[in-house]
């Protein structure tokens, strides 16, 4: 993940292809940093946030998960 001054957005880069992130997005890779499970970021972005719900930080970690763009371990 890297700040893109083009498109002033975070972006993830992978070969050949290019995911420009919102900030929601960027903020939960943010917190995926090797250590944390998925439950401890949505208890971290719970901290910070009215609202979050728990299956869309789920679905969008899965689905970079498809892409091997981030790994998912036990939780």
């Amino acid at each position: 993940m890297e700040w893109d001054p083009v498109r002033e957005q975070q972006v993830l880069l992978a070969p050949e292809e290019i995911l420009v992130l919102n900030q929601t997005g960027a903020i939960i890779l943010g917190l995926c940093d090797g250590d944390r499970t998925v439950v401890e970021i949505v208890e971290e972005l719970r901290g910070q946030y009215k609202t979050v719900a728990d299956d869309e930080v789920r679905e969008f970690l899965a689905r970079l998960a498809a892409k091997r763009w981030v790994e998912l371990g036990d939780e």
